[in-house]
Parts: structure tokens; sequence; C-alpha cells
């Protein structure tokens, strides 16, 4: 018989270390509760008591990725090596990462119209999570006169829903030369937001500098 961890989040942090290579390997929809059971040698009761849904074994998946996005992000905004203008293409960059862990699994996922909740539940989630460390950024970024913004909370705003639309692109799976054009809008509008010169900031699919 399996050992049965004291702490919950043990056995949590177990179920979905089983999960993640059998969905990534075979996808999600081919991938049974009963395989994720059988990967881990309990029986599948044990797996709905922490669990009611593959459904929710996958979002907590993507909860786990975004705290380490989050985790990321923290880092980088409060790293005094490292300039306002590239805290925030990092932060971009840090988006486009997790989007794109295990060669786009959760993309798949949220890219189901069946999934649409879920997608629009993570994405609230995550600008939540984010926001704060977007705001001491910009803060800082005024503070030290690379960023020249009029009305703070109008500029985040407009970022923050900037940074949802490519989230949006990204899970409408959009060609890699339209993606382009959809950073370079999102470049331009990021740089009136926060009162920078045009070409001050650089989006990319992956970290440049």
């Amino acid at each position: 018989m399996a050992r049965t961890p004291q702490d919950p989040q043990i056995r949590i942090d177990e179920i979905l270390d089983a999960a993640e290579p059998l969905f990534s390997a075979n996808g999600y929809r081919k991938t049974t509760i009963s395989d994720i059971a059988k990967q881990m040698g309990v029986a599948q009761g044990m797996l709905y008591y922490y669990f009611k849904s593959k459904e929710e074994i996958l979002e907590a998946l993507i909860n786990r990725q975004i705290s380490t996005l989050l985790t990321d992000v923290k880092k980088t905004a409060s790293s005094p090596d490292t300039i306002p203008p590239r805290k925030i293409e990092f932060m971009i960059y840090a988006l486009f990462r997790t989007a794109q862990y295990k060669d786009g699994l959760f993309l798949d996922f949220l890219y189901d119209e069946k999934h649409l909740h879920i997608k629009n539940k993570i994405f609230r989630q995550a600008t939540l999570l984010l926001k704060p460390w977007l705001l001491k950024i910009i803060e800082e970024g005024a503070r030290k006169h690379y960023f020249h913004v009029s009305h703070l909370p109008t500029a985040m705003t407009f970022i923050m829903s900037i940074m949802l639309c490519l989230g949006d692109s990204l899970c409408e799976k959009i060609p890699e030369e339209i993606m382009a054009h959809h950073l370079n809008m999102a470049e331009s509008l990021i740089e009136k937001a926060l009162g920078i010169p045009e070409k001050s900031l650089h989006f990319s699919l992956c970290i440049t500098h």
C-alpha cells in the first residue's frame, strides 16, 4: 500500500508531478484519471479525494507555473541591477515563457472553448498577482526618470489590458509572423503609456538580454 503523506500538499504535488508528464506525452484529452493513478500506483479514489476532476488537476498545474512566474517577476522587480525598461521587457518575456511551458501544454487546454471559464479565471488571478509588481516597476521608473507617467492608475490599466491581449493572442495560437505584429503594437502602446521614446522597448518570444 502506498504511503500517505502527512502534509496534504505533499500528496497534491505528487499527483501533479505524475500528471504533468502524462499530459505532455499523451495530451490532456487522452490522459485519464486512471492513467494518473496507475502512474502513482494508487487507487483512483485517492486522486478524487484531492481533485474533483482531471480539469482541476490541470488547473492546479497551471497555477503552479504561475507561482513560478510570480517568483521570477518578484526577483526581477526587486533587482537593483536591472533598469525599469528591461524589467518591463522581462515581465512580458516571462509571460510568454510560462505560456510556452512544455511546448504549449497549457495553451492547448486554454484554447478549447469548453475551458473558457478556466482561462478567464486564471487570467484574472495572474493579473491580480502581477499587478503590484508592475506597479513597483513603474514607480521605480518614474522615480529614476526612466518613465514619465502623467496618470499612474490609467497607465496601469492600459498596460495590464495589453498584457491580457497578448495572453489571448497566445491562446488563439496565431501565426508567429502575426504575433510579431502584436508584439510591435504592444511595444508602441506601452511606450506611450510610460511616456518613453519609441523603440525603447523590445518584446520577444525569447529573452535577448
